[in-house]
């Protein structure tokens, strides 16, 4: 096994560019489609103060939060080269294991805020529709386009993922053209530059501060450029985002001329974006911006997949079925999550029928996540030794804008925000005690020194009197140092049922810190006839245990330490591979266990998930044919022991 070699998208080059400008600037570059359309939706009255303070909210909000937050700052704290909320996590676990939480809480409310993220852009799109006809049906079109999209994942994208860049430079080079033409028609909108006009907005206006709900929009797809850092390249990512910032923000001052000079002469209904395209362009501008939300759906897709693969490899998810469909780089297919997030979308368009309402709802979990990923950068500028009044002016700074996007945000709880904080605090929850209930879990596994029993295994294995249990006989162990291993493994080799091998072999899994480690080691525990191999996978590394294992067993075979030919003569002459057998300690709770409430309850519950999910077994790739199950309870010493009392005759 060999170390994954780094994309090489992470150089900067023409093609990373292209592709970069595909992958991640889905939700933050289809904004225009929703944002001010939202801010005049949630205005009280509509003049030139509102306008020219919300464009000047927004630019200075892609400035500070999107730029010097994210660009500059945030896609530093890079997990050798990756990025996103688990991999900053991961830098800072080994001492400080309580920041888990914020870890969860960020990654949840990521997943939770980006259902909406489909059923937004899309529907934002197909409403262009109703230019040409009012009475056209969005909703139908909006779910046909979202079923397909979802449907095609099982038989993966790469080749769709290839045009994302070039559709993606067309449609921000349109954003700026049509709003650089707008711009020119209206050109005291640049005053928006100047932040004065924000803070006009916010002290002066009508509930100004509740506007920042509306304007936090505009910058909900920056935690994505640091999710998908591993997949562009620190380069690429900061390249690009000069281009579409600049694309973003002339679009933005493009729509704000057109409703300056229209003031009075538009409903309330009308939405800016496309109200700026000339009549001759809305076809074309309709099918590009449906095209562009497609892309914003599916890089909101692939990243949930991301997301789940590593709160798996995390122990923060129950296991799940984790497909393959192409040959592309690290693209993966989870049906569980996919269908979660498509009838979860399909709710969400059906509950809240227009882009308007969803507007109102959507953010809000979003603002969390952020908060969560500064708490976690202030801990990590500290670990990099960060001069303390740098950290502090981050900190102090950062949490108070996200405070106050947050304050602004909470209003939207009563028009639908609760669905996505609902939907955050059950994924939370379920991270929570898959984490809480492996600690139970572990402070419960006993383990004894190996040494001892090293020889006895070595005799059972020519103990001609015990049935042959196999040739090789595997078993998978938690026990972190090699000088232990656990109590019940001996139970089972020794006492359950003496199983009889000519070689067995202990495999232990250590997920790192890294992401992108895939390594091992071999310890001889007894000459030819104990094995210990231990795997070292990166926590973004698949753990194709069955195959990683294959792989040392060929390498060992061709450095003459092992022979993988049947010790049975009549086999051994026509050279038929050796057997193996598995057998796998499958862990149950005692119902008579003496636990507190909580303890009691949460490892319940983390038992059930791991029953729901697809089980130690399938997730490594083992052949479900070559392993013995052996149900073993969770022994926990009791606090106290009632004597038996003998009867006296």
């Amino acid at each position: 096994m060999q170390k994954p070699s780094h994309s090489d998208l992470s150089k900067l080059t023409l093609t990373g560019v292209i592709v970069t400008l595909g992958i991640i600037y889905g939700d933050i570059g289809t904004s225009p489609l929703y944002v001010l359309k939202a801010i005049l939706f949630s205005a009280t009255e509509i003049n030139e103060m509102l306008i020219l303070g919300a464009l000047s909210c927004i630019i200075w909000t892609l400035t500070l939060q999107t730029t010097v937050k994210y660009v500059i700052i945030t896609l530093r704290a890079d997990n050798k080269g990756e990025g996103g909320i688990f991999s900053l996590f991961t830098l800072l676990r080994r001492r400080r294991r309580w920041l888990t939480t914020f870890a969860i809480i960020g990654g949840s409310t990521l997943l939770a805020d980006g259902i909406i993220t489909p059923s937004i852009t899309v529907t934002s799109a197909v409403e262009g529709l109703k230019l040409f006809n009012p009475n056209i049906p969005v909703i139908p079109i909006v779910i046909i386009i979202i079923t397909g999209l979802f449907f095609v994942q099982q038989f993966g994208t790469s080749f769709v993922g290839k045009a994302f860049g070039p559709i993606m430079l067309v449609w921000f080079s349109t954003l700026g053209i049509l709003g650089f033409s707008n711009l020119l028609e209206f050109p005291s909108v640049l005053k928006a530059f100047n932040p004065y006009y924000a803070y006009n907005l916010l002290a002066n206006y009508p509930k100004g501060i509740l506007l920042l709900g509306a304007v936090f929009l505009c910058t909900t797809g920056a935690e994505a450029l640091y999710t998908d850092l591993g997949h562009c390249g620190l380069k690429n990512i900061r390249t690009t985002w000069g281009f579409v910032k600049v694309m973003l923000i002339l679009n933005y001052l493009g729509q704000g001329a057109w409703v300056l000079n229209h003031l009075g002469g538009f409903s309330i209904d009308t939405n800016p974006f496309y109200a700026v395209m000339p009549p001759w362009f809305l076809p074309f501008g309709i099918i590009l911006a449906t095209t562009a939300a497609v892309v914003a759906s599916q890089a909101l897709i692939t990243g949930s997949y991301t997301l789940i693969s590593e709160a798996i490899s995390l122990n923060f998810w129950p296991k799940i079925r984790i497909k393959y469909p192409s040959h592309a780089k690290g693209q993966m297919y989870i049906p569980t999550i996919n269908w979660l997030l498509f009838f979860s979308c399909c709710f969400v368009i059906l509950l809240f029928q227009t882009s308007a309402n969803m507007e109102a709802a959507y953010g809000l979990s979003i603002t969390i996540t952020m908060l969560m990923t500064t708490i976690l950068m202030i801990f990590y500028l500290r670990a990099r030794k960060i001069p303390i009044f740098i950290v502090i002016g981050f900190a102090s700074i950062y949490l108070t804008i996200e405070g106050a996007f947050l304050v602004a945000n909470m209003e939207k709880f009563a028009h639908g925000g609760w669905f996505t904080v609902v939907a955050a605090s059950l994924i939370s929850l379920i991270m929570l005690i898959m984490h809480r209930g492996r600690q139970i879990r572990n402070r419960y596994i006993s383990f004894l020194k190996i040494e001892k029993y090293l020889p006895i295994i070595f005799d059972v294995s020519q103990d001609v009197t015990i049935p042959k249990y196999s040739s090789n006989l595997v078993y998978t162990t938690h026990a972190d140092k090699r000088t232990d291993i656990e109590e019940k493994t001996i139970y089972s080799i020794l006492k359950r049922q003496p199983k009889r091998a000519d070689v067995y072999w202990i495999l232990h899994v250590d997920i790192l810190d890294d992401p992108s480690t895939l390594e091992y080691k071999v310890t001889e525990m007894y000459p030819n006839r104990i094995y210990r191999i231990d795997f070292y996978l990166g926590f973004k590394v698949q753990p194709k245990i069955a195959e990683y294992f294959t792989q040392v067993l060929t390498c060992m075979r061709d450095e003459g330490k092992i022979d993988l030919i049947s010790p049975h003569p009549s086999l051994t002459r026509h050279g038929i591979p050796s057997d193996f057998r598995f057998v796998h300690l499958d862990r149950r709770v005692n119902h008579s266990i003496e636990l507190p409430l909580l303890e009691k309850l949460s490892i319940n519950i983390y038992y059930y998930f791991k029953r729901i999910g697809i089980g130690d077994v399938t997730a490594y790739g083992l052949d479900s044919s070559l392993v013995t199950i052996e149900k073993i309870p969770l022994t926990i010493p009791s606090k106290s022991k009632t004597p038996v009392i003998k009867i006296r005759s």
